[in-house]
């Protein structure tokens, strides 16, 4: 089994936290950096680990202090073996942490990378679903709707054949919007995270989150889609391999 979006960087114990999931059945990870420092802890984890791998970028939240130079950084970060997608970026205009061209700007500038790295891009976007679309419109790599909210964008998702990835808030009670899109999805499309430390799924809500706990999001999604969670496992795992040539 596969976490494909987890942020082990800001864990108490990383090493802990991979051992546990390896305990679990989940013997790969794939984590995220949110900035250059966080980028460049995040390879480092994936090279002491074996079976951690790491997606690098710069967070819509961080685009109003982000530097050309940071930009350079990340370039040359991306070309190390074990990074395997640029993000997460994209847009975020609930919190409006950072101006909102600016987030233009750095998204932009991260699409470029990863069509110049021909590395996947993973997809951040919060209350802007229409601009997030509206600038991906014309990009030709493979794109990964992280931590999937947004039912409004499935068909567009649909329509390109992008990856779509649920996280533990698919498990919410509530989430029935969510667990319906999970059934839309077609299976060689459906990713799996848990996002850590954040939204942890139901089974386990209320304590942080980790990549052990993926197994419990993968489970409601079979239920949803009438699967076997043992199927879906291994087809969420052999989606990843594919996206990100793992």
């Amino acid at each position: 089994m596969i976490d494909t979006h987890a942020h082990l960087g800001a864990l108490d114990d990383p090493d802990e936290a991979v051992e546990r999931a390896r305990a679990a059945g989940v013997i790969r990870i794939l984590t995220v950096g949110t900035d250059v420092e966080d980028s460049s802890r995040a390879l480092a984890l994936a090279e002491h680990h074996e079976g951690v791998y790491a997606i690098l970028g710069i967070h819509p939240h961080e685009a109003g202090t982000a530097t050309e130079g940071d930009l350079t950084q990340l370039r040359e970060l991306l070309g190390h073996p074990k990074a395997v997608a640029v993000g997460e970026t994209g847009l975020d205009w609930y919190r409006d942490y950072a101006p909102r061209e600016a987030q233009r700007r750095l998204f932009a500038s991260q699409l470029e990378l990863a069509a110049e790295t021909a590395k996947p891009i993973v997809i951040h976007t919060r209350a802007a679903d229409d601009d997030t679309l509206a600038a991906l419109n014309g990009f030709a790599g493979t794109v990964v709707l992280h931590c999937f909210s947004s039912p409004h964008m499935l068909p567009a998702a649909l329509e390109h054949g992008w990856y779509v990835s649920f996280a533990g808030n698919a498990t919410f009670p509530k989430a029935v919007d969510l667990r319906l899109a999970a059934t839309q999805v077609p299976p060689d499309r459906i990713l799996a995270e848990t996002d850590s430390p954040y939204l942890a799924p139901q089974a386990v809500r209320g304590r942080p989150n980790e990549p052990a706990n993926v197994v419990h999001t993968v489970a409601v999604l079979a239920q949803a889609r009438g699967e076997a969670p043992a199927e879906l496992e291994r087809r969420i795992d052999g989606n990843a391999a594919e996206c990100f040539r793992l």
